[in-house]
């Protein structure tokens, strides 16, 4: 990252080019990065892509010391746009009739990545603070995702899994279930090393829990994009005072409408 400190702006992508430009990313952190894989990867124009981009809104978080480079990004689905494309993206790997019966605004998250020089500063909190825009401007009620561990060696992730399963299980109104099942509870709640868990679990995932977020029953292993995936879900009438603070935060320089 250049010495002098970052121009931060968010908003949603306005063409084809921003679209690319977040696509870019999602294939350096995604494909180059993490070994993943897929259908809509092209590797010789280094773009990760598919079928849900047409339908989502894509939040993007630019520095204006590098322009026309995406540096994190959010993909976000709402329910009309879910209805176009037949599904919500998480649909393939998790059972949402918990979520789709509550009769409550739904809204997707995915595809949420920074460039590695912005990790571990604010970067991430100027896209957080967009989207808390975008979900009081859409009245965004239960926010979910599925978000990943690296790698696909469930017995290397038995410490994080069991505490997010004995610590963080949804309630039974909020609970979609993985349709491939891969338990979660590997070890009984007092062989938990919650230090240890806690070393393991993604900055991102911790960031949700933080926020109030649980977790579906079970993971889902994810071989092509080598990600053993847990389904967040996040209910803003369920979140305390200060949790809500995010969202009091939001202001200059949101998502937009």
């Amino acid at each position: 990252m250049a010495d002098k400190a970052p121009q931060f702006s968010v908003r949603l992508a306005r063409d084809q080019a921003e679209i690319r430009a977040a696509q870019r990313l999602r294939y350096e952190v995604f494909i180059a990065e993490l070994g993943g894989a897929g259908a809509g990867v092209d590797h010789d124009a280094r773009l990760e892509t598919d079928p849900f981009d047409r339908f989502v809104d894509h939040l993007i978080l630019w520095d204006g010391q590098r322009p026309g480079e995406a540096v994190g990004v959010y993909r976000l689905l709402r329910e009309d746009g879910a209805r176009a494309a037949g599904q919500f993206y998480s649909e393939d790997e998790y059972d949402l009739a918990a979520l789709r019966g509550s009769g409550r605004r739904l809204l997707e998250l995915g595809r949420s990545c920074l460039h590695s020089d912005y990790r571990g500063g604010t970067a991430m909190m100027h896209l957080w603070q967009a989207l808390a825009d975008y979900v009081v401007a859409h009245e965004i009620e239960i926010l979910f995702g599925v978000a990943s561990f690296h790698g696909t060696d469930i017995a290397a992730l038995h410490q994080p899994l069991s505490l997010l399963a004995h610590r963080h299980l949804a309630p039974e109104d909020l609970r979609v279930r993985a349709r491939q099942y891969q338990r979660m509870d590997l070890v009984p709640p007092e062989e938990v090393d919650r230090k240890q868990a806690l070393l393991q679990i993604p900055a991102l995932i911790k960031a949700y829990l933080r926020l109030g977020g649980v977790v579906g029953d079970g993971a889902f292993v994810d071989h092509a994009f080598n990600t053993t995936d847990v389904c967040l879900v996040m209910d803003t009438e369920r979140m305390n005072a200060r949790q809500k603070g995010l969202y009091a935060r939001a202001g200059a320089g949101g998502a937009g409408t």
